[in-house]
């Protein structure tokens, strides 16, 4: 089986590697395109390495057009030279589309997981779907309504991390591994999985922060895309009263947290999922956020709002993100109140919804046996 990725953001080069080990159950499997740490780890060929690429933002991928270009042309020669059976497109809508088309020229069947946001912004690009995409999975329910009742051939797969068990890493445990303080209770921040989130999200974060306390202790979980001298980098150096600890493991911080500051994004649905309460933060520059106001159709940014179809958490965003707004939500989630117990009663509805039917195949195998079939036709063919 010859598979070629694209995925461009932490959560895809997550989600690229398990399925690439969910594929490797059933043969060897070249594995080649754009990735991070983790498709790495799990023997990907990156053509283009993830870091190469980050960027957030229309004005931010204005200035990195020329860094972007160069690595959008060697993922088409890939392509072009290796002749994949299947294109696998994780979200990373800007150049996926693009690479979406040149393999529908190819005659190489196109499977997108992880669906790009249509049904808030760019609705147009439902036609590069209908065009170019062979099969649409979705991760979150109600999208395949939306794209059937559009003749795109969508399905449901469920969400991959509504599969995963909870961390088994024990507090105790994970409070020695980074050298925290486990009497204190933990507060996690994650400001996005790009340069250009960290640089206009975490320094407001901090702080946030900041105003909090040293009675709680600042877990920092670094994504695989970044570094973390660039996070650290973004710490306010004038913060030297609280203690931010990075961390290699998200979903661990987020079960040991009290509480979290979370930019909207898939972290999002990881903090919904381990029942975590949780604010989230946005922030663009002004000129991204003016046109994205223009074109967004979606009452709520945080997946988890969408899911419920009401705030549940509460959004700070843009020009109300600010320390003082992000401590005062804070303080309403970190004591036992009831503000704090229907937000977890909450988050356990939107973790049900995320699942499909009991006893039905995970998120990642049904995944997994789509592509396997596409390649076998590829093959036959």
């Amino acid at each position: 089986m010859k598979l070629m990725l694209s995925a461009g953001e932490a959560s895809g080069d997550n989600y690229g590697a398990m399925l690439l080990r969910e594929l490797r159950k059933y043969g060897s499997v070249e594995a080649f395109g754009l990735g991070g740490e983790q498709l790495l780890a799990e023997g990907c060929d990156l053509t283009v390495n993830a870091h190469e690429v980050a960027a957030v933002g229309i004005t931010e991928i204005v200035r990195h057009l020329p860094r972007l270009y160069s690595s959008y042309r060697k993922l088409v020669r890939a392509l072009q030279q290796r002749r994949p059976d299947v294109l696998l497109l994780i979200d990373f809508p800007d150049i996926n589309f693009k690479l979406a088309r040149h393999a529908h020229r190819l005659g190489i069947s196109v499977v997108f997981f992880v669906s790009p946001q249509l049904w808030a912004w760019k609705p147009w690009r439902l036609r590069l779907v209908k065009r170019y995409v062979t099969r649409m999975l979705v991760i979150f329910p109600f999208e395949e309504q939306f794209y059937r009742g559009r003749e795109v051939d969508a399905e449901f797969v469920g969400h991959p991390l509504a599969d995963l068990p909870m961390p088994s890493i024990t507090r105790e445990a994970f409070a020695s591994q980074h050298k925290l303080n486990p009497l204190k209770p933990w507060i996690a921040l994650l400001p996005g999985s790009r340069k250009g989130e960290v640089r206009l999200n975490l320094p407001e974060i901090a702080h946030a922060a900041a105003l909090l306390g040293d009675s709680y202790e600042y877990v920092l979980p670094v994504a695989s895309t970044l570094c973390r001298e660039f996070v650290a980098s973004h710490v306010p150096a004038t913060l030297t009263k609280v203690n931010f600890v990075a961390a290699d493991q998200a979903r661990g911080a987020l079960f040991h947290a009290r509480a979290s500051i979370v930019a909207s994004g898939t972290a999002t649905v990881e903090a919904a999922l381990m029942g975590n309460p949780f604010v989230v933060v946005y922030r663009v520059s002004p000129l991204t956020y003016a046109i994205g106001q223009r074109l967004i159709k979606v009452s709520h940014y945080a997946m988890a709002n969408l899911i419920a179809g009401r705030e549940i958490v509460p959004e700070l965003i843009q020009s109300n993100f600010t320390a003082e707004n992000v401590a005062a939500q804070m303080r309403q989630l970190l004591p036992d109140s009831a503000q704090r117990n229907q937000m977890i009663e909450d988050l356990a509805q939107v973790r049900r919804q995320l699942k499909r039917s009991e006893g039905a195949m995970d998120a990642i195998a049904h995944a997994a046996a789509i592509i396997r079939q596409l390649c076998g036709s590829a093959i036959r063919g």
